[in-house]
């Protein structure tokens, strides 16, 4: 493989060497390109501040209320003895205590997806592509950010509209 990437290289640069100047001009474009990349952010510090405190609360709520949902379900476990459930048609209560139970770790978990999505917000927010659609790469309004800080889609990708 090395003799045949040392074959184009000369043959490159003797063909290069009439066109060495073209081949210049396209590298000095390509730093020209990255400066538009470095925009100046969509936000100022204010408003991200004011955004990851807003995560910081929503995540500490979300964490408790997993928690206190998951520890419910497993009370609900925990609290009664393998006969003491009825099952037949008069009592209903071991239907009623496995919809309970149920019910209880699917918000449990529900809680902890949302607790997934503020922390990859906060990552954004850390290495500067908050508001910035995950689709599109448009940014997301602020008014959708004010209702939602963890949302990573404008709301026609998130609707399934485009």
């Amino acid at each position: 493989m090395a003799a045949k990437k040392t074959a184009p290289k000369k043959s490159a640069k003797s063909k290069a060497g009439s066109s060495k100047p073209a081949a210049n001009k396209p590298a000095a474009n390509k730093p020209a390109a990255k400066k538009p990349a470095a925009k100046k952010p969509l936000f100022d510090k204010k408003y991200l501040d004011k955004q990851r405190r807003l995560l910081l609360e929503e995540r500490s709520r979300y964490i408790d209320s997993a928690t206190r949902l998951k520890a419910e379900a497993d009370s609900l476990v925990e609290e009664r003895e393998p006969g003491d459930v009825q099952f037949d048609e008069e009592s209903g209560e071991g239907d009623t205590l496995a919809v309970e139970r149920e019910r209880d770790l699917a918000l449990s978990a529900h809680a902890r997806a949302a607790v997934d999505q503020i922390d990859a917000a906060l990552a954004r927010i850390d290495d500067g592509t908050y508001g910035i659609c995950l689709v599109s790469g448009k940014p997301i309004p602020r008014q959708r950010l004010n209702a939602i800080p963890w949302a990573a889609e404008r709301v026609e990708h998130k609707a399934g509209g485009f």
